[in-house]
């Protein structure tokens, strides 16, 4: 499965500029509100070393990489939700992704005019996550009203049950606060996810600081507020320059290398990103490797050997029998897999083990009749 992502903000916040960067796109990004209407969608790899390493034990025929699609939609405007600017007709382009990206504006500038008059991170992040609240609250209350009539008449318990939740969940927006606060248990949880909240998905801020304050953001007058305000609220705030984004996916791996490490990371935005949503998702990577394919795959931690099977193929974890396992670095360590044998480190695991990050697996299934 591919992680997926919708990009949020302001308009002037330099959220097309990342999104351009980011996918090595050339997306129209320009100094007034609403310049981009539709939604721009762009897949991209995502960087792991360690299939840079897998690719040269095996020297495979083929190489397939994890996965990261963003979709950038139109920029929110305080009201949208009434209907102000584009109004929030754009909002059901992400309600289909994983997470959030919620860039804000972390920079001052005479050239590009802020929509508000003035710079101030905090009351922006305050609009947004108002207008996400007020977009799921017209979903929760269209759906409730036509669960409760359903449950009215046929009495059934899981439309009882769904009443009650959703009546939660609007409480909780009615009272600003996120569809994530309300606890519920993982039978909720899944019901409440066939309704796509906005407010429901986790959400990573992203401050978009100046290329002076990009080495040292802390020092930054803005971003520390964006930071306080993410890990206040239990998510990961990451500093990105856009405009240095903008320049690295102009250049050449070596130049981009270069920069990086002046500025003491080898991580340039996307890599940030992608690990922040991994986090925060709580999603992980196994691998299978060999001379025809090395291919990484995403799996979600404490999944167990047949789901992670499933991920490859829904054959497979139905058929399931067991995994052969060894871990990445074992394997970066000795260098072969006869090493891996001959020293005892590739395992057999049934039904219950769950997979880690790293692992290398081969599955072994029975295939259903007729296939």
């Amino acid at each position: 499965m591919g992680l997926t992502a919708g990009i949020v903000g302001l308009p002037n916040v330099g959220k097309s500029t990342l999104f351009n960067a980011l996918t090595n796109s050339n997306v129209l990004a320009e100094n007034y509100p609403f310049a981009t209407i539709k939604p721009n969608t762009a897949v991209v790899e995502i960087k792991d070393a360690r299939v840079d390493r897998l690719v040269e034990i095996f020297k495979p025929k083929s190489v397939v990489r994890a996965t990261f699609q963003f979709t950038d939609i139109a920029g929110l405007v305080k009201g949208a939700s009434q209907g102000e600017g584009l109004g929030n007709q754009f909002l059901g382009n992400i309600r289909n992704t994983d997470a959030i990206i919620e860039v804000v504006r972390c920079f001052d500038s005479k050239d590009i005019v802020h929509v508000s008059g003035t710079v101030d991170p905090l009351r922006d992040i305050s609009d947004i996550n108002t207008e996400l609240i007020l977009a799921d609250l017209q979903v929760v209350e269209g759906a409730l009203g036509k669960t409760a009539k359903r449950a009215q008449m046929s009495r059934d318990k899981q439309q009882i049950a769904t009443v009650h939740l959703l009546e939660r969940v609007k409480a909780a927006l009615e009272a600003e606060k996120f569809a994530s606060s309300v606890e519920m248990t993982s039978d909720e949880a899944r019901i409440l996810h066939d309704y796509n909240l906005l407010t429901a998905k986790p959400i990573i801020y992203v401050g978009n600081v100046s290329e002076s304050a990009y080495a040292d953001p802390m020092s930054d007058k803005y971003f520390p507020l964006v930071k306080q305000f993410a890990e206040a609220n239990g998510t990961i705030a990451i500093p990105v320059c856009a405009e240095t984004e903008a320049q690295l996916a102009s250049v050449s791996p070596e130049e981009r290398r270069e920069y990086l490490e002046a500025l003491g990371t080898n991580l340039t935005g996307l890599d940030r990103i992608a690990s922040a949503a991994y986090s925060v998702l709580g999603l992980r990577t196994f691998f299978t490797d060999g001379p025809d394919e090395v291919r990484a795959w995403t799996f979600h931690e404490g999944d167990l050997a047949p789901r992670c099977a499933g991920v490859i193929h829904s054959d497979m974890e139905r058929g399931f029998i067991k995994a052969e396992v060894y871990s990445f670095a074992d394997l970066d360590q000795y260098g072969s897999e006869e090493a891996l044998k001959a020293k005892g480190l590739i395992r057999t695991e049934g039904k219950e083990y769950a997979v880690k990050d790293g692992d290398c697996l081969f599955i072994k299934f029975n295939a259903p009749k007729g296939k």
